[in-house]
């Protein structure tokens, strides 16, 4: 684990105004370097951590009592988990964005919240939408021991919407295939259509 360093933050914050041509002493700005730095703790919680330490962090398991000679196809499936992240290359915000993550049992199943908030801790760095899910795909399969993890996200990057083309619809779509989902187009057309299914139920 590293520590966030939020006296460095706050440093560099106050710098950064003053480069902007503003006065970080005056009224609206005095607690900004401070404000920032707490921010900055909790939108980049996960750079604190590696997907190992992730993984023990949410590593809570159940014994998988399915038949693994007939029930090999069995998949499990939380869709729509809101998360954020800031891109790495201009630091602004992945928002609206929801991953989807998919794994297929192999001897114990993850309690549904702990695929949520491993995501949520992935997706907490300096990122790329691609290696969240890289990211995901890595620490699921290490707290359920499947090879077999899918994980589709979807988001819209400030970098595209504010600045630049500046073209506020457009949304990224990446998926990252691991073990059978990467060569059984079955598998892939099944999570494809659980993703565009409108019900509420997650498998």
């Amino acid at each position: 684990m590293t520590k966030i360093d939020t006296e460095a933050i706050k440093k560099h914050i106050r710098g950064i105004l003053e480069a902007l041509g503003d006065d970080p002493d005056r009224e609206g700005l005095i607690d900004t370097p401070d404000r920032v730095a707490k921010m900055y703790e909790e939108v980049f919680a996960g750079m604190q951590y590696t997907n190992h330490e992730i993984a023990q962090m949410f590593d809570k398991t159940f014994a998988d009592d399915l038949d693994l000679e007939t029930d090999h196809s069995d998949m499990v499936i939380v869709k729509d988990i809101d998360i954020f992240s800031y891109c790495e290359h201009h630091m602004a915000l992945m928002y609206d964005m929801k991953a989807t993550v998919a794994y297929i049992p192999n001897g114990k199943v993850i309690g549904l919240s702990k695929i949520a908030r491993a995501a949520d801790m992935a997706a907490r760095r300096l990122q790329l939408q691609e290696r969240i899910g890289t990211d995901i795909a890595e620490i699921i399969a290490e707290i359920t021991g499947s090879e077999d993890v899918a994980v589709r996200i979807e988001g819209c990057h400030s970098c595209m919407s504010a600045r630049g083309i500046k073209k506020s619809q457009a949304k990224t779509v990446t998926t990252t295939f691991r073990g059978r989902f990467s060569t059984d187009t079955q598998l892939q057309m099944r999570l494809y259509l659980e993703v565009q299914s409108n019900g509420d139920r997650n498998e």
